[in-house]
C-alpha cells in the first residue's frame, strides 16, 4: 500500500519526535512492504517564522492532498517568545485551529493507557492501578457549547452570561458511528455518557446512540451520567474501553483519564473527519525548554503513528507491531528522562526511537 502522508513537525521538540516516528513507519513499510510517503508543511511559530502566519493555504492543500497528517507539536514559550506579542489570529496555536476546521476533523480521540512497566507513576492506590487500563475517550470536537451562540449582556444593571449547548441529531449520529466502528477494533464495548437527567442535548444525544447500537448488535453499550464517569474514572478505570462522550464532557474527561496514567509522554490522539483522514499527534506540548537536546520522549508520537495505521489505513497489524514494539522496550528497561525510575537505562529521544524499530 502507498502511504501519503503529510508531516507537521512544529515547533520545540516536535522536529525530533516527528523524525523519530519516521524511522518507526519507514521500518513498518519495509516489514509490511508499504511505500510511505511523507511531505513536510510549516505549521506554528515555524510557519510564522517564513511565512508571517501560522498556516498558509497552501499547506492546508498539500494536506488536504494526503491520506493523513502526523503532527509533533506547536508552539513555544508563551512568556519570551515573540509569536506571542502577535495578535491571537496570528499566534502559532491559531494554526492548529484552523488546520481543524479546514479538515472538518469532528472526532478526537485520545487513548489513556496505563502500562504495567510504569504503574508506579500512576497517581491511584496501587489495588486500582495494579489491574491495569486502556481507555479510548471519544470526543466530539466541533459542536456544543464551546460553538453555540454566546453573549453577555447587562439586564437591570446586572451583567449576565449566556452560553448556548446545541446539537442536532447529524453532528450525533456520525461521532456515534465513529465511536461504534472504533469499538469494533478494540473490545466492543462503548460507554456513552451525557447528563440526560438535565439536558435535553443529552436526552437527543441517547436517544441516537441507541438507534445507531441497533447497527452494531456485536458491541455492548452502556449509557453513564458525566458526574459518576468522573467518579468511576478513578475508582475502576479498568470498567473502560471507549468512552463517547459530548464536546466539553469529552475536554474535561480527556484531562482527567490522561493524569490517571501519570505520564503525559506517552499519550497519543488522533482527531478525525467523516472519511479515513486524521490528524495525529502527542497529546503534550513543545517542551521548548528541552528543544534540540536529545531529551524528549518521542514514545507518544510514535504511538500517534500507530493510531494512524489503524484508523486512517485499516492496519492493524502494523499498528500491532509498532505497540508491541513500544511495550517490549519498556519491559527491556529503557526509559526517558520523564519516565525514569531506579533501576532503569536512560535514553535520549533518538535512541528511543531506535530501540523501538528495531524491535518491529
Amino acid at each position: 500500500m502507498r502511504l501519503n502522508i503529510v508531516c507537521i513537525p512544529g515547533d520545540g521538540i516536535g522536529p525530533e519526535i516527528v523524525s523519530e516516528a519516521k524511522k518507526v513507519l519507514n521500518k513498518i513499510a519495509e516489514k509490511y512492504g508499504h511505500e510511505m510517503v511523507f511531505t513536510d508543511i510549516l505549521m506554528g511559530g515555524a510557519s510564522i517564522d517564513v511565512h508571517g502566519v501560522p498556516l498558509t493555504e497552501e499547506a492546508i492543500a498539500t494536506a488536504k492532498a494526503a491520506d493523513a497528517v502526523l503532527m509533533g507539536s506547536i508552539g513555544g514559550d508563551t512568556n519570551t517568545s515573540p509569536w506571542y506579542q502577535l495578535p491571537p489570529e496570528k499566534r502559532p496555536e491559531a494554526g492548529l485551529l484552523k488546520i481543524r476546521k479546514a479538515l472538518n476533523l469532528f472526532a478526537n480521540l485520545r487513548p489513556a493507557v496505563l502500562y504495567e512497566e510504569l504503574a508506579a507513576a500512576c497517581p491511584l492506590k496501587e489495588e486500582i492501578s495494579a489491574a491495569g487500563f486502556d481507555i479510548l475517550i471519544m470526543r466530539e470536537l466541533t459542536g456544543g457549547l464551546y460553538f453555540g451562540e454566546r453573549k453577555t449582556v447587562e439586564e437591570n444593571g446586572v451583567r449576565k452570561a449566556i452560553d448556548t449547548l446545541t446539537y442536532d441529531e447529524n453532528e450525533i449520529r456520525r461521532i456515534a458511528i465513529k465511536g461504534f466502528d472504533i469499538a469494533r477494533k478494540r473490545k466492543k464495548k462503548l460507554t456513552s455518557v451525557d447528563k440526560a437527567n438535565v439536558l435535553d442535548s443529552s436526552r437527543l444525544w441517547r436517544a441516537v446512540v441507541n438507534e445507531v447500537a441497533k447497527e452494531y448488535p456485536d458491541v455492548k453499550v452502556e449509557h453513564m451520567l458525566v458526574d459518576n464517569c468522573a467518579m468511576q474514572l478513578v475508582k475502576d478505570p479498568a470498567q473502560f474501553d471507549v468512552v463517547l462522550t459530548e464536546n466539553m464532557f469529552g475536554d474535561i474527561l480527556s484531562d482527567e483519564a490522561s493524569m490517571v496514567t501519570g505520564s503525559i509522554g506517552m499519550l497519543a490522539s488522533a482527531s478525525l473527519n467523516d472519511t479515513k483522514f486524521g490528524l495525529y499527534e502527542p497529546s503534550h506540548g513543545s517542551a521548548p525548554d528541552i528543544a534540540g537536546k536529545d531529551l524528549a520522549n518521542p514514545i507518544a508520537t510514535i504511538l500517534s503513528a500507530s493510531m494512524m495505521l489503524r484508523y486512517s489505513f485499516d492496519l492493524d497489524q502494523e499498528a500491532d507491531a509498532v505497540d508491541a514494539a513500544v511495550k517490549k522496550v519498556l519491559q527491556d528497561g529503557y526509559r526517558t528522562g520523564d519516565i525514569m525510575s531506579e533501576g532503569c537505562k536512560k535514553v535520549g529521544c533518538k535512541e528511543m526511537g531506535s530501540l523501538i524499530t528495531e524491535r518491529i
